[in-house]
């Protein structure tokens, strides 16, 4: 598989460098010398235990190295996703910023577009970010995604410049066949900047998609940055996404994800904390089933004194699915005054569902406050009976203490719409019923 990838990537080497920037290019042709080396990861490494990437990518996929002449109906999907979000309204379609994107009238100095054009328009700030965060020397999928690239999100944002409405960025895959793509966003919060960003990953046909996205994240001192993704692909499809995030001084970086459909779904967060005061908070809820398969995983780097760092992860597994969660939390020798949380919690619906968990510490520093903890089993017999003597039904009995325990995760999304829109979606995924939104005109598969 790995001398497939390099071969593809020979046959296509002009189209990949065609219009990108000398600085895309510069990096495209060390990670790709650094993928040669590495190569797909493996089960061999601990990071990758619980997932056969080498047959994941097995296939015969087409890409598309330029922009597709696609016609979106872009109120179709926005009702799709959360009606009743004020925001600013994104749109890539197979990894590619849209080409008629809808014109956003931005505050002075945000600037929201497409990477490859942004390399071009704005080299300085390019040249300062990119590929800063997500290292191609170690990971074998960040090479490759680095020597693919050729587009996807940038935003930046200005010091001292709040972002009142969300940024919505509706990330949809559509296609004829079986299609693989590499996308790369780049997201920048300067000094006492504030934005939150929502991001809607769709499948649009059956077919099997296989995107290796990295996404790079730089939030500057004392600015405050939340991403929420909400992720509801097809079956077949593979989604592994990867968030490097690095915080400065009194710098909060949220995330929480949404996995509510996908074939194989692997979420690499990456996070850290460069100066004091810096707070991340990684958190996610995920509900499979059939043979679907989920596997996060995060590291947490406390690089320096006086952070906090909380991780919450739960999720709810029926039928023959499975998953994984592997954390890791590193607290360095001079980190001292670290505060890091870390849990795991799961619910078994089927005797056949599997989950392997492993919350990790490495502490190197004397003076911290610092906890991890897993559980995996099935529903609470005593609550389901406590609800079942109430003259509740043993199917609603369990929706709702599914419904509870995913409420700990969705609770920590701190705007209502957004909040009310994924109980929504939760709850119609909990009874099955998610398979086509109601409101949304297309039929998703």
């Amino acid at each position: 598989m790995n001398n497939e990838l390099i071969a593809r990537y020979k046959e296509n080497e002009n189209f990949l460098k065609d219009e990108s920037s000398d600085l895309m290019n510069s990096v495209r042709e060390k990670a790709f010398q650094q993928f040669q080396k590495l190569g797909l990861p493996d089960k061999n490494g601990e990071d990758y235990r619980y997932i056969e990437l080498e047959k994941l990518f097995q296939g015969n996929f087409s890409s598309a190295f330029k922009p597709q002449k696609l016609s979106v109906d872009f109120s179709s999907l926005f009702q799709c996703n959360v009606p009743d979000l004020d925001s600013y309204i994104v749109l890539l379609v197979n990894g590619w910023y849209y080409y008629q994107n809808i014109k956003l009238d931005l505050p002075d100095g945000v600037l929201i577009g497409s990477l490859r054009e942004m390399a071009k328009k704005h080299p300085d700030i390019f040249e300062k970010y990119y590929s800063k965060a997500a290292s191609y020397y170690e990971d074998g999928l960040v090479a490759l995604n680095t020597a693919y690239a050729q587009d996807g999100l940038f935003i930046y944002v200005p010091q001292n410049v709040v972002i009142e409405k969300p940024v919505q960025v509706i990330n949809i895959l559509v296609h004829d066949g079986d299609f693989m793509l590499q996308q790369r966003n780049l997201i920048c919060c300067e000094e006492n900047s504030n934005a939150k960003i929502v991001i809607c990953d769709h499948t649009l046909t059956p077919f099997k998609f296989l995107n290796n996205s990295v996404t790079e994240v730089f939030v500057e001192n004392n600015a405050n940055l939340s991403i929420f993704n909400i992720q509801d692909q097809n079956n077949s499809s593979v989604h592994i996404n990867a968030v490097h995030a690095k915080t400065k001084q009194n710098g909060v970086f949220t995330s929480n994800t949404a996995s509510l459909h996908g074939g194989t779904i692997r979420n690499n967060f990456i996070a850290t904390m460069e100066g004091a005061n810096a707070e991340v908070n990684i958190s996610g809820i995920y509900l499979m089933d059939r043979k679907q398969h989920i596997d996060n995983f995060t590291f947490v780097d406390h690089a320096v004194p006086d952070c906090v760092s909380n991780q919450l992860f739960k999720g709810i597994l029926d039928d023959e699915a499975t998953g994984a969660f592997n954390g890791r939390i590193l607290v360095r020798k001079d980190a001292q005054r670290t505060n890091a949380f870390q849990r795991n919690n799961n619910v078994l619906m089927s005797d056949n569902a599997r989950m392997a968990s492993k919350p990790q510490l490495e502490i190197y520093a004397d003076d911290v406050k610092c906890s991890h903890g897993a559980t995996s089993g099935h529903i609470n017999e005593d609550a389901l009976f406590y609800l079942r003597s109430r003259g509740i039904s043993e199917k609603e009995a369990r929706l709702m203490i599914m419904l509870a325990f995913a409420n700990e995760v969705i609770a920590k999304i701190d705007f209502a719409p957004l909040r009310e829109r994924i109980e929504e979606l939760v709850d119609k995924r909990l009874r099955g019923e998610l398979s086509r939104c109601t409101n949304c005109v297309v039929n998703c598969g």
